[in-house]
């Protein structure tokens, strides 16, 4: 009895589907900062690096300049009038002869504005504008601030105690102020404004009694910050 003859499949597979392979890739760890700690690694460099170089300009150019501190003076003053009436006016007269010194051999100051502001017991009584000016190098300047002139000003008790004494004695503790605006030049180089303040404590004896009060010392004047 002959075979039965399978069907020629020409090597055909028809039976179930044979799922793809599937590919596995290794995908490494990711940071979870990205592009943006990129960005600020960036900037922090680029911060770092013009900090060094400003500092290192800073450097060489006081190297070069070698700046130093202005100096001011009241070297005489003359106080002809500082009374208080009943009605808490302050009645004054004051002039006052003052230096500025600039020792720098290199830098160059623009005074552009000068205020002085007159105070007794930290209340201000008279202000006073003085005129602009440039001041070279190693030069020496004189500044004639004038207050002349009433104020109210209000003395509490203590206050108006050591008035009456100081008026007995014939000297007042004054306080002058300059309120300035300034720029440094070196070479064909300006600087942008500046805004110091300088602080004056001065003793003041009154002009009639001079005599007995000794005259004025002159009296170094200081850096208000």
């Amino acid at each position: 009895m002959a075979e039965a003859k399978q069907p020629d499949l020409n090597g055909a597979y028809y039976g179930p589907s044979i799922p793809p392979k599937q590919s596995y890739h290794s995908h490494g760890r990711r940071s979870g900062c990205g592009c943006g700690c990129c960005l600020i690694s960036f900037l922090f460099k680029i911060i770092l690096s013009v900090t060094v170089m400003v500092g290192i300009a800073v450097l060489i150019f006081w190297l070069i300049v070698r700046p130093n501190k202005v100096k001011f003076h009241v070297v005489n003053a003359s106080l002809t009038e500082f009374n208080l009436t009943t009605n808490n006016m302050l009645q004054y007269n004051l002039a006052l002869n003052m230096t500025v010194r600039n020792p720098n051999k290199k830098i160059g100051i623009y005074y552009d504005r000068i205020e002085a502001r007159a105070y007794y017991d930290d209340e201000k009584f008279a202000t006073t504008s003085l005129t602009p000016f440039y001041q070279g190098h190693k030069k020496t300047d004189l500044l004639n601030p004038v207050f002349i002139g009433e104020s109210p000003i209000l003395l509490g008790t203590s206050e108006l105690a050591d008035f009456n004494s100081e008026k007995s004695a014939g000297v007042f503790e004054v306080d002058v102020k300059l309120y300035l605006r300034i720029r440094f030049k070196v070479g064909s180089f300006k600087t942008g404004r500046f805004k110091p303040k300088i602080k004056c404590d001065l003793k003041l004896p009154l002009v009639a009694n001079r005599n007995s009060a000794g005259g004025f010392d002159t009296t170094k004047c200081d850096f208000d910050f």
